[in-house]
């Protein structure tokens, strides 16, 4: 029998992202006007709702206009800065050129968006999920997927806590909590480790192209007043990546004096010296960059994967007892760089499909009105819009790429639809082989203006229990070594912002892998981009990894 206690729900939402919010608070705002009682519950497994959450970010409202319309006339944080400039910006080592404004299809142009942090609009998002008599339990990381005989799922299990490193039970042990539901959504964001379960176990992806993912490495910035312009959005393309890689960064002026900086690295380059990371610190360095930035201080840092595979890589939305909800599924805009609208929007249709479900006397099955609701959606509309820029991209290069990306989203918005739609391969096959690339060359981190991965992670107030399961598990422990090292000289030593990766006794002979699992701020990038998929990122003991304050 098992020794954990059990609870019973209506919906169980695994994750306190801006999809897993918004289910929750459509739940319930449907509850209330159908005079319903319905029970919410809402694990997160950082420490508080936000902790875990960054973005750059920029944000379209059109969802939370439909989920709270009265949302600028509140206390909401995401009020505070309006876009009020948009800029794009083509970089080389020296120069940068200015995209006119006419030449981008007009949804990129960011009318009526805001910038700020992400993770503050999730914990008002909290509170006001409360207010409606939302449960959320910050600190629970769920680990386990429950399933009933015939193969629905029933709910979630926490993990324990109190377990050392070698698996045995601490003093303060205490098991898991098992969480049953009608329904159970999975809003975990990128690449969530259950969600990688329900797609193998139910074959979500069968019809699908593989997912394919960006690395975002975040800094915000204290900058010269003088300098600030609240408000004010710039993207830039080409410089520093070369022709085996693509991606791009933003600065965005937000309130109280900061701008949002960061660059993604798409994750499907070649080299197998790259590191995201260090294109970012290089990236700064870039003159016009540089001068923004100049007597400004660093306050705060951060990374994370985002999807970047658009319509043609989402996976099958329901199966029997649940949903994908979210960045799980992968609703990002890639050209517009925003999916906080994507994950809301997605977030309301699976909440309207459950409750009717729920009040329909149903259980358990599979909620076809959601993925139906997708396809007559505006949100299907616009990712068909894009579905084609990633792949032009990288088959033609970031230049030829984007100009050709940039007329098929102006045909499409004229009602032109492009008959085709070009397909994906999975990140983890790209890398060429040691000895057919040079590495690129980096700057050395000056501690002002460019910094090393360890001071970094110190900033995004990482933090995990050392005496536990190492949550970066390897499928075969001799692959680092045997099989990654002779071909791509082990590259989770660079493609890890974190540091968690390291290989020592090379020049004695001996190489060891070495994992530092307790800087790892939860990006997922090792769980994708390792040549062999050996890498499984599993959930670390709850309450573990970054804690960002304002991200």
């Amino acid at each position: 029998m098992s020794e954990r206690e059990s609870m019973p729900y209506d919906v169980v939402i695994v994750g306190a992202g801006p999809a897993g919010l918004s289910a929750a608070i459509r739940l319930k705002q449907r509850a209330e006007q159908a005079g319903a009682e319905l029970s919410v519950c809402v694990l997160e497994k950082g420490s508080e709702v936000g902790a875990h959450i960054l973005s750059g970010a920029v944000i379209d409202p059109r969802a939370l206009d439909e989920l709270i319309p009265d949302w600028r006339d509140s206390d909401c944080p995401l009020a505070e800065t309006p876009v009020t400039q948009n800029h794009h910006w083509v970089l080389t080592a020296k120069r940068k050129f200015n995209l006119p404004h006419l030449w981008t299809p007009p949804f990129l142009h960011n009318k009526g968006t805001y910038t700020g942090s992400l993770g503050n609009l999730c914990r008002w998002l909290a509170g006001r999920a409360e207010a409606l008599g939302v449960e959320i339990f910050p600190g629970f990381a769920a680990a386990e997927i429950l399933f009933h005989e015939d193969g629905r799922v029933k709910g979630v299990a926490t993990g324990d806590m109190g377990v050392a490193r070698d698996g045995t039970h601490k003093p303060d042990w205490q098991p898991g909590l098992e969480l049953h539901a009608k329904y159970t959504f999975f809003a975990e964001g990128v690449r969530g480790h259950l969600t990688k379960e329900l797609i193998r176990t139910f074959d979500l992806a069968a019809d699908s192209d593989p997912q394919v993912y960006g690395l975002g490495v975040k800094e915000l910035w204290d900058i010269d007043p003088a300098k600030h312009v609240p408000g004010k959005v710039i993207h830039t393309q080409g410089w520093p990546l070369g022709d085996d890689a693509n991606g791009g960064g933003w600065i965005y002026h937000q309130a109280n004096g900061q701008v949002s900086i960061g660059f993604v690295t798409w994750l499907g380059y070649t080299n197998p010296y790259l590191s995201p990371f260090q294109e970012m610190q290089k990236w700064k360095t870039h003159p016009a960059i540089a001068e923004l930035l100049a007597g400004g201080k660093r306050v705060s840092y951060g990374a994370r994967a985002i999807n970047d595979g658009g319509l043609q890589s989402i996976p099958k939305l329901v199966f029997p007892g649940g949903a994908l909800i979210g960045c799980s599924a992968g609703f990002l805009n890639v050209p517009r760089i925003k999916g906080t609208h994507g994950a809301q929007k997605s977030a309301m249709m699976a909440a309207d499909a459950a409750f009717e479900a729920i009040q329909a006397g149903r259980e358990g099955d599979e909620l076809s009105a959601y993925p139906a609701a997708f396809e007559t959606s505006w949100l299907k509309k616009e990712l068909s819009v894009v579905r084609n820029v990633v792949p032009l991209v990288k088959k033609f290069g970031d230049f030829m790429g984007s100009g050709l990306s940039g007329i098929t989203m102006w045909l499409e918005h004229f009602g032109l639809k492009m008959p085709f739609t070009l397909h994906h391969h999975p990140d983890n096959e790209t890398l060429w082989r040691k000895d057919l690339v040079k590495p690129p060359v980096y700057p050395k981190a000056d501690g002002v203006l460019t910094f090393d991965r360890l001071s970094s992670v110190f900033l995004s107030n990482t933090n995990h229990e050392e005496d536990q399961p190492v949550h970066l598990t390897l499928r075969d422990p001799s692959i680092p070594i045997e099989h990654n090292l002779p071909l791509y000289d082990e590259p989770a030593q660079r493609y890890c912002p974190a540091g968690v990766y390291e290989v020592v006794g090379v020049e004695e002979g001996d190489p060891k892998f070495v994992i530092n699992a307790q800087n790892c701020v939860h990006c997922k990038t090792c769980d994708i981009k390792d040549p062999t998929q050996n890498i499984n990122w599993v959930v670390p003991e709850g309450g573990g990894g970054p804690n960002y304050p304002n991200m």
